[in-house]
Order: C-alpha cells, then structure tokens, then sequence
C-alpha cells in the first residue's frame, strides 16, 4: 500500500469585515510550495478578480501580500475545506483522508459574512455544511485549469453574477 505524506492547508485570509468567502478544496502542489492561494499561474483566480475589478489595479503576482491586502479590502475572504489532506499531485480527485477546516469557527472571526462561494465541485461537497452556518451558498465554476470545459468568458459571467450578489461589485 502506497503512503502519502500528510499536507497542511494554507490559514484562512479574512478579516471582520470579510462579506464573501470563496472556498477552495485544496491548495495545488503549487500554491502549497509558494504558501499562496492560487499560485498555479494556469489558474484563472486572480485573472477573473481583475476583470470583476477593472478600474482597480491588482497588485502583480511577485507582490502576493499586497494582492491578499487588495483582495481583503473588498470584503472577499479566501479559504479551502480541507485543512489537511494527503495527495499526490494537485487534482482533486487524488484527495485523501481529508481534515475539514473549522468552518463553523469562522463566522467569530467574520460577523459580516453573508455569502460563502464554492469555487469547484469538491469544495461544494460541503454545501450541506456551509448552508448549516445560515449563511447563502453557491456553486462557482472552479477556476482551476483541470477545468477545462468552462471558458474564461463563461467562468467571469458565474463569478461576476455571485459577486454581485455580495454587494462587492
């Protein structure tokens, strides 16, 4: 039987005025490496929040924190449901034995929070937890590269839409 090393999450990026969390699975090999959300340049992430922004400039991808800070003062959070997990590679699907992240313990931390926005398939496995919280949940389009059969165009019009709803465009 093959062993797989346990891997740690990345802490959540909130603040008390935090009103939307996007809620990843788990972090890529590659964000993981870097201790950065959404660091696989393939991913559409930050590409979609820049034209959900046009008017303000997102800090470039050398400058991580400042992007976290520019991200933050819109009232948008960033976590994954899985603290930990073991896995080779970065898909999804070679997720195993996953620790769920302490979901409830969130809303402490965020009073404003109102929305939570899964962005993929296994991270809106846990709907029936997240909606448990009283708060609205929806489904986005994941922007990871795996998915493939959503356009960029087709991607920013799901987002744009939950955004909107948040009241953060």
């Amino acid at each position: 039987m093959q062993e797989f090393t346990r891997l740690q999450g990345l802490p959540a990026l909130v603040t008390g005025q935090t009103r939307m969390l996007v809620l990843g699975s788990f972090p890529s090999a590659t964000s993981l490496a870097r201790q950065q959300y959404y660091a696989h340049p393939q991913n559409a992430f930050w590409r979609l929040l820049q034209a959900l922004w046009p008017t303000s400039p997102m800090p470039g991808a050398d400058a991580y924190q400042q992007r976290v800070d520019w991200l933050l003062d819109k009232g948008l959070g960033l976590w994954d449901v899985y603290a930990s997990c073991e896995r080779e590679g970065s898909l999804d699907s070679a997720i195993r034995l996953p620790q769920v992240n302490d979901l409830a313990g969130l809303l402490q931390r965020c009073p404003d929070l109102r929305l939570i926005a899964h962005n993929g398939g296994e991270s809106f496995r846990h709907a029936r937890v997240t909606r448990s919280l009283g708060l609205t949940v929806y489904r986005l389009p994941s922007t990871s590269p795996a998915n493939a059969s959503w356009t960029f165009a087709r991607k920013l019009a799901a987002w744009r839409e939950v955004v909107a709803l948040a009241g953060l465009v």
